[in-house]
């Protein structure tokens, strides 16, 4: 592979800046630019010259040898100052050397992925990561990265290949009387591969939400104080509010952060019946994106005793009665006008999506839950052959070699080159 290099630090003005060199010719170029090679893994402050000899900087330069590096590749990285003319003129340097070239997005990561240093699923977990914004979206991405999913595939497909050994040794020996029969340990291994399986497909959806942001849609009939409300918890003005009924004709976005969590809150038109043709636009988008939220807060008055017409309680949502500074009976009532119940709703709200986003699964893709319903599919499959006699040995021998592929392309091992680029197009350059 070419040797390829770039800036691996955020650009612009910063107190450090790293730039990272990898391939077959990193330790020459460390030669070239410093004079001499450092120890692998110790930092050595050089003066950092052009091949002319002018000094172009002076920092500390990292090595790490092939194998023992991210890319699994010779690395080389020159921690220099991060003015934006020192590092522009040592990657100037840089891409005068013979052999060398810039970096594309995201192919530092790539070639750790082709060089066995991280599986598939990691490469996704590092992508998160850099991505993360709340603290439960770092600690999810880092339990990806760590190879968590790759651990709990390579276990799984353990205990398929050895039921699909149990199977073959029964088809190879047919003519043979071979006294034990294999299928109770092989139908007890199904069982419990299945079971995990199955779990940790289930929690995908609520991982993903982790991952990609739950939604909170306020609902309401119009003057209800849903805009209020969202101007409170969001700390700023971001809907306009007036007494003028059907002010909010779109839905308005907010993102926050509620208790580690990543939350968009969503102002919605109000429900009601009304001849006004884009005010009725504003309630059908209101009406699409409630059915959608991951929770709802409905505001309601006085004496209203149902949900606006097309809209069902779900379970976790929640139910208040509207300005409670002009309440008698403040119970389950909010205010954002005033801000009374606003902290009571923003711990429910928490709580709610703790709960739910509180499972230990570690596949957080659609990618990642179509490979383990794929593997399950197989496995019932095989279940379903075994249970109809010895002579269907072969067959289910054959679809569990079918789930074991499933798990492989759940890690990268096979049919992935397809989403490759789609994945290494998000990471930055010199990641």
């Amino acid at each position: 592979m070419d040797t390829i290099f770039a800036l691996a630090s955020a650009p612009g003005k910063s107190g450090v800046a790293v730039i990272r060199v990898s391939g077959s010719r990193a330790c020459d170029v460390c030669r070239d630019l410093t004079g001499l090679l450092p120890d692998p893994r110790v930092a050595s402050l050089r003066v950092i010259k052009d091949r002319d000899g002018n000094r172009l900087d002076e920092g500390l330069v990292i090595r790490f040898p092939k194998n023992h590096s991210f890319t699994g590749e010779d690395v080389v990285e020159f921690q220099v100052h991060g003015s934006t003319a020192s590092v522009s003129a040592i990657l100037r340097e840089l891409a005068r050397v013979d052999g060398l070239r810039a970096a594309e997005p995201g192919e530092f990561t790539r070639r750790a992925l082709e060089n066995g240093r991280l599986d598939l699923a990691q490469v996704e977990g590092l992508a998160d990561l850099i991505e993360a914004e709340t603290e439960a979206q770092r600690r999810q991405a880092l339990r990806v990265l760590s190879g968590d999913l790759g651990k709990r595939a390579e276990i799984w497909r353990r205990d398929l290949i050895r039921a699909a050994a149990l199977l073959e040794a029964t088809i190879d020996f047919a003519d043979e009387d071979v006294p034990v029969d294999v299928r109770p340990e092989v139908q007890e291994l199904l069982k419990k591969t299945r079971s995990s399986l199955s779990r940790e497909a289930k929690g995908v959806e609520s991982a993903e939400r982790v991952r990609t942001g739950f939604e909170v849609a306020i609902l309401g009939a119009p003057n209800t104080g849903k805009s209020t409300l969202l101007n409170t918890l969001a700390g700023r003005d971001a809907a306009i509010t007036s007494e003028v009924a059907g002010t909010t004709r779109d839905v308005i976005e907010v993102r926050m952060d509620l208790g580690g969590l990543p939350v968009t809150l969503l102002d919605t038109a109000g429900l009601r019946e009304t001849t006004d043709r884009v005010e009725n636009m504003g309630i059908a988008r209101a009406r699409d994106r409630a059915n959608l939220a991951d929770l709802r807060v409905f505001l309601k008055e006085t004496g209203d005793s149902e949900l606006p017409q097309g809209i069902e309680c779900r379970k976790g949502d929640i139910v208040l009665l509207a300005k409670a500074d002009l309440q008698d009976d403040s119970c389950d009532a909010i205010s954002g006008l005033t801000g009374y119940g606003v902290e009571e709703l923003v711990a429910r709200i928490t709580e709610e999506l703790s709960e739910r986003a509180g499972s230990t699964v570690v596949a957080t893709r659609e990618r990642h839950r179509i490979a383990l319903e794929n593997t399950i599919r197989a496995l019932d499959a095989a279940t379903e052959q075994l249970e109809l006699g010895e002579d269907r040995s072969d067959i289910a021998a054959e679809e569990l070699r079918s789930g074991v592929r499933s798990l492989d392309a759940l890690v990268g091992r096979v049919d992935v080159e397809n989403i490759l680029d789609e994945i290494f197009s998000s990471f930055c350059i010199g990641k």
